[in-house]
């Protein structure tokens, strides 16, 4: 019956397999057959097949590979005396009956010797992970562990050949951008370790560049990959005729580095989003008024406006569609302001019933009605010092706009049911997502009202005008809930980002900070893609035809007209320079999109 003796190359343990069933199962995890210990190999890596007479060893694990004669393959047909190599484990392919074999001796001591240094030289590799040092570490570790007299490493990056370290030699014979050598060639090309163990003899090799160069009489060349990826070549170099590398030392080279590539990949990941960390937080700085995120045009126009009217008394009017962070605004505006220690009181004129709003902004006096117990300090009152942020003041009943008016020109106030008036010393914000002009147009709010409150006017832009800031605002949302819930997401896919610079984003920033919430909770991904967030093709904001566009701007510029013409009709003509009857069309498909 055929079996497998199984050799661990560093530990020197040794046992016997015999293939008793059809298909034999290989790999890391409890269940298997064969249970090779060996973070290398795969929970489930591979298995032999009995087909007739023959036995075919098989990679079950899409990533992994295993190595028969030296030979990276899927799948072969053994034959007596080959051997597998999985992981730090050599399997050699015997037929016979595995009790007549010799019981197996204990490992020798230089095993674990080697092991342990392994272990040390792992450890070293993962309490430095600085890329400047980590491939230094590395190389001067090999270099001892393998006694070669030279050596150094190449990383790949952007599909160029870097130098990472150097060891005993000359780094001008090692210009990444010149040298064209045959063995590191093969190696980048193949993804296999390559071995020179006497140039003298080596018709393949013995007149490659590097040997030429560096005047060696023994190589070994190792790539560093993690999973498919190549990371970089190892390579290691004798100029004595007494140390040329043997197979053994070859082998030994590629289990740690099969285990380096790992630690590497984990650094140079962490550093890159140690490094992404800090530009993004550099960005986010110097694209930032306070807690305000943007780097557009219209948003740097916007803190140049807050810079400038905070320190003053004036009344600021914030106008911006639904979501686009119009009391982050007020808030900076008084925080900037000399009122920053006082109160910031904020209250939504459209939230409230109209026969409740009176006592939340006013207060009132016990007995003034009906539950009214006590006394009642008013949000305007309690604002005397700081700041009162009207949200929403267009939706305010027309009563409490002549109240508000009396407020803003007096600085008293009267609560309800009292006849007595108090002083308020107050800077006052209000933001509307109304048109302040169709308003008073339709008589739905007080001219007056609105010169007083309008004294500075900010226009917030809405999301869909502001691409330049989406990949932004996106990654500072999925940073601030990662943090808050330990998620996995660090970041978003390219077709997201473009999804995301497509959307419409009919509810701005809010509606874009809810989304990322939602997937930074839900998605198990690194890389959210457009399917977490929610955004579909068919959530691209439409593009219209361009006759189309200039003839919707057309309509929304005869409006403005309009407006400022208080709808006079015919002074609108004049202005525009048209017939009165173009005028009239324009109102009548007003009228169709009321």
């Amino acid at each position: 019956m055929p079996f497998f003796r199984c050799e661990h190359t560093l530990k020197k343990t040794q046992r016997l397999f015999a293939l008793r069933k059809p298909i034999s199962t290989i790999g890391r995890a409890a269940g298997n057959d064969l249970v090779l210990d060996d973070p290398v190999v795969a929970p489930s890596h591979a298995s032999v097949m009995r087909k007739g007479k023959d036995y075919v060893i098989a990679a079950t694990d899409v990533k992994s590979d295993v190595f028969v004669n030296g030979q990276r393959t899927k799948s072969a047909v053994l034959a007596a005396g080959n051997t597998v190599l999985i992981g730090a484990w050599q399997l050699t392919f015997s037929e016979g009956d595995v009790s007549e074999e010799k019981p197996v001796e204990k490992a020798p001591s230089a095993g674990l010797d080697i092991l342990e240094r392994l272990v040390s030289l792992s450890d070293e590799l993962m309490r430095d992970t600085a890329p400047n040092r980590l491939f230094a570490n590395l190389l001067k570790g090999l270099v001892d562990l393998t006694r070669a007299e030279k050596g150094f490493v190449i990383v790949m990056k952007d599909g160029q050949r870097q130098l990472a370290a150097s060891h005993n030699v000359d780094d001008q014979k090692l210009d990444m951008s010149q040298v064209s050598d045959s063995i590191i060639q093969q190696v980048v090309d193949h993804l296999q370790p390559v071995i020179v163990s006497d140039a003298m003899s080596d018709t393949r090799f013995g007149r490659a560049k590097s040997v030429v160069d560096l005047k060696l009489q023994s190589v070994m060349c190792v790539p560093l990959i993690y999973r498919n990826d190549l990371i970089g070549v190892i390579y290691l170099g004798n100029d004595a005729i007494t140390g040329l590398f043997t197979d053994r030392d070859l082998q030994l080279l590629r289990v740690y580095a099969s285990q380096a590539a790992l630690v590497i990949h984990h650094a140079l990941h962490l550093n890159q989003l140690k490094l992404d960390n800090t530009n993004l937080r550099d960005r986010l700085q110097q694209a930032s008024q306070g807690q305000i995120i943007g780097t557009c045009a219209p948003m740097k126009a916007v803190f140049k406006i807050v810079r400038r009217v905070a320190p003053t008394d004036v009344s600021v009017l914030i106008l911006g569609e639904t979501g686009t962070g119009k009391e982050l605004v007020a808030r900076e505006v008084h925080n900037l302001s000399p009122r920053r220690n006082k109160n910031f009181i904020a209250i939504n004129c459209g939230a409230i019933p109209e026969n409740l709003l009176e006592s939340e902004l006013f207060g009132y006096r016990r007995g003034a009605f009906t539950g009214a117990v006590t006394d009642k300090v008013g949000k305007i009152e309690a604002a005397s010092g700081g700041t009162l942020f009207l949200d929403e003041i267009g939706e305010m009943p027309m009563n409490l706009q002549v109240k508000l008016l009396r407020v803003l020109q007096e600085r008293v106030i009267e609560r309800v049911g009292d006849v007595s008036t108090r002083p308020v010393d107050l800077r006052v914000v209000a933001a509307t997502n109304k048109n302040p002009a169709e308003q008073i147009a339709n008589g739905a709010f007080r001219e007056d009202l609105y010169y007083r409150l309008n004294e500075i006017s900010l226009s917030l832009p809405p999301l869909r005008e502001r691409e330049e800031d989406v990949e932004v605002l996106a990654q500072y949302f999925l940073n601030k809930y990662r943090d808050q819930y330990d998620a996995k997401p660090r970041g978003f896919t390219n077709q997201a980002v473009l999804s995301m610079k497509q959307y419409y984003w009919p509810g701005n920033v809010r509606e874009m900070e809810n989304r990322i919430k939602k997937a930074v909770i839900m998605s198990d991904r690194a890389l959210l893609n457009p399917e977490d967030l929610g955004i579909v093709t068919d959530d691209k904001r439409h593009i219209k035809p361009l006759n189309d566009a200039a003839e919707e701007w057309k309509l929304e510029y005869v409006k403005r007209v309009l407006a400022l013409n208080n709808w006079n009709k015919a002074q609108t003509a004049r202005d525009l320079g048209v017939d009165a009857r173009t005028i009239f069309r324009y109102i009548e498909r007003l009228g169709e999109q009321a």
